[in-house]
């Protein structure tokens, strides 16, 4: 299996390539314009945007807020560190000082928004009275709640000041275009870090809803703003006459590159989707019966694989540390139960899987044979959330380090003729 092993990992590390902000970036750009313009930018990627950006226009004046481990040196525009996936102090100072930056700002003035996955965390600015510690605390059970990620984020942008529009009305009258990377299902740019430079149509009354059903409690500051005015701007408010929102790299992108490598080395390919969502162990399972179909009609000395994309969710059951990829290979592999013939890779390709520096794991038809050697129960394991453990001990973990984008979760199943 070890040639499969080398061959999905060429095939992730194509996807990743695909969306480098160094590819992306600079065809999405206009000539740089006459008079002052102001780079911010948030997200995993954010940093690498704007080295892409000073690449195409050389140093620019502005402010990005990224991932610890993703600062890029840049000449002219300053690149803050935060945390992530629960916001901290250095984020909630970085973006005071975007939206000080912005504040001010006339028509003859432009700025250039670089928006990726990883914002929502990273653009920390609590609406009304809500403190820090409350919305660290709202961060912490929403990842491991299970609510898909339009959820969490309409819940998000009614409780910050810079979401679901914010940053928009803060440029006005600059005219501004933002230049996202997609890390969300379905690509709508007003979920991709909660959509700061985006209309929000949702509403406040949507955002209770998603908490009870999620068993997220609020504060009672919290409370107080989702019954209160409303923090984003309206739909149809004047300031996004001046934003134009561009999608540059997204996970159909990411996923079509590995297609066509794949091909390249005479393996037939089943897109599956790049837009899945839902429980990693419940795909996991689905996927896994459709591995055994599918081999049962290849011809013999036939490969094919199984790309999909998206983004899964973990409930947390137990004290491991969740991570969908991981948690989705786990229960890949035991719902195979060995099954000679079938490997697959399942990463996130911002490097991080959940809370994890681990970007996610291979398995194999040896998977649950060398773990029993090992004296290890997979199904503990899956049902403690512990499969970044698991694979660790196998030495089956993918471990990339920043990637320095972000287009979401990454899985290939590769399927040989039995």
């Amino acid at each position: 299996m070890h040639l499969d092993k080398q061959i999905l990992r060429e095939l992730f590390d194509a996807a990743v390539a695909a969306a480098d902000p160094m590819r992306v970036i600079a065809p999405a750009l206009p000539d740089r314009p006459k008079g002052r313009v102001v780079i911010i930018g948030a997200g995993k990627a954010s940093a690498r945007m704007g080295e892409a950006v000073e690449a195409a226009w050389g140093p620019c004046e502005g402010l990005i807020v990224t991932r610890d481990g993703y600062e890029r040196p840049l000449t002219g525009i300053e690149v803050a560190a935060a945390s992530h996936p629960v916001p901290d102090a250095r984020g909630v100072k970085a973006t005071r000082r975007i939206c000080a930056l912005l504040a001010g700002l006339g028509p003859d003035d432009h700025v250039i928004a670089l928006i990726s996955g990883g914002g929502s965390s990273l653009l920390s600015c609590p609406a009304g009275k809500i403190t820090l510690q409350e919305e660290q605390t709202l961060s912490r059970e929403l990842l491991v709640s299970g609510a898909p990620i339009g959820e969490m984020n309409v819940l998000r942008k009614h409780l910050s000041r810079v979401k679901g529009g914010g940053l928009a009305a803060l440029a006005a009258p600059a005219p501004m275009l933002s230049l996202i990377i997609s890390d969300v299902p379905g690509d709508d740019p007003g979920l991709v870090a909660s959509g700061p430079t985006v209309p929000d149509c949702s509403t406040q009354a949507q955002a209770r809803e998603i908490a009870a059903r999620w068993n997220i409690s609020l504060s009672a500051a919290q409370h107080a703003v989702l019954e209160g005015p409303r923090q984003t701007p309206a739909p149809d408010a004047a300031c996004f006459a001046t934003v134009r929102n561009r999608v540059v790299a997204a996970p159909s992108q990411s996923l079509d590159a590995a297609a066509a490598l794949a091909k390249q080395n005479g393996i037939s390919v089943r897109h599956l989707g790049d837009a899945l969502e839902g429980e990693a162990r419940t795909l996991a399972q689905a996927q896994a019966a459709l591995a055994r179909r599918e081999q049962a009609q290849l011809a013999p000395g036939q490969q094919m694989l199984l790309l999909s994309g998206g983004e899964c969710t973990v409930t947390r059951r137990g004290k491991g540390v969740g991570g969908p990829n991981a948690e989705f290979a786990l229960a890949l592999a035991i719902a195979l139960n060995g099954a000679p013939g079938i490997a697959a890779i399942a990463c996130d390709t911002d490097g991080v899987d959940g809370g994890a520096e681990v970007a996610g794991a291979f398995i194999d038809a040896t998977t649950l044979a060398r773990a029993t050697a090992l004296g290890h129960a997979a199904d503990s394991y899956l049902e403690d959330n512990d499969a970044h453990r698991f694979f660790a001990a196998l030495s089956d973990q993918v471990i990339t380090g920043p990637t320095l984008t972000n287009v979401n979760d990454f899985r290939a199943i590769l399927i040989s003729s039995a």
